[in-house]
């Protein structure tokens, strides 16, 4: 992160934004390695105003400083992240290109929201008040996979976080993501994975990853 207080005089604050290890390819592939903002984005007074509190924080070493300054960090990220949304229609396909898209990221929101619900073609193309082709064309083309398949994804997305982080029995993840049954939910967890949910939850526990808050690794800013 960078920041222009006078003249040619320049300050450099680096930083990272720290991601949980199971979905931070979710967003780092949605993501450029490097993001620029431009002082005419509708963002970026925000941005400035983060970035010298920022450095008056971490130059003054006032009580509470580290605090302050990781969330002024967080703030920072969402500014740049909005930013980026605005001009996703340049960007590859992928997640936030079809979040930015106010036809799609209805239909996105309902996915995400309850996926558990048997979502059909008609349902996703009525939330985006298109006809089925359409929606399922225009998704493809933003998303970068066919709407069936992200609902998919998003459901195994969903069941290695929680296999993660917490204890929930098998069945009763299965059931939580619209599964009939807990093998007809193994059977996909392993399609996907290449191992039963038990197992990956094992693995990863046992990787070291199991326990932390997240991992260091982020874009640049």
């Amino acid at each position: 992160m960078g920041a222009r207080l006078s003249g040619t005089e320049v300050v450099a604050l680096g930083g990272h934004v720290g991601l949980e290890a199971v979905g931070k390819d979710l967003l780092l592939g949605a993501l450029p390695p490097v993001m620029h903002m431009r002082a005419s984005t509708t963002e970026a007074p925000a941005a400035c105003w983060l970035l010298n509190q920022a450095f008056h924080e971490m130059r003054e070493d006032r009580s509470g400083a580290s605090f302050v300054a990781d969330h002024l960090a967080r703030l920072l990220f969402v500014q740049v992240l909005r930013t980026y949304l605005a001009e996703a229609h340049t960007s590859p396909a992928g997640l936030l290109r079809a979040l930015a898209d106010a036809q799609i990221a209805p239909a996105l929101r309902l996915m995400q929201g309850d996926p558990s619900h048997p979502w059909t073609l008609a349902d996703l193309a009525r939330a985006a008040a298109m006809s089925r082709t359409s929606f399922a064309d225009r998704f493809k083309t933003l998303a970068g996979v066919p709407p069936v398949t992200y609902v998919h994804n998003w459901r195994m997305r969903m069941a290695r976080h929680s296999l993660w982080r917490d204890d929930t029995p098998v069945a009763a993840l299965a059931s939580s993501l619209g599964y009939a049954s807990e093998s007809a939910f193994s059977n996909a967890f392993k399609r996907t994975t290449g191992m039963a949910p038990r197992q990956y939850r094992h693995a990863i526990r046992a990787s070291g990853v199991w326990g932390r808050s997240g991992d260091h690794s982020g874009p640049v800013l």
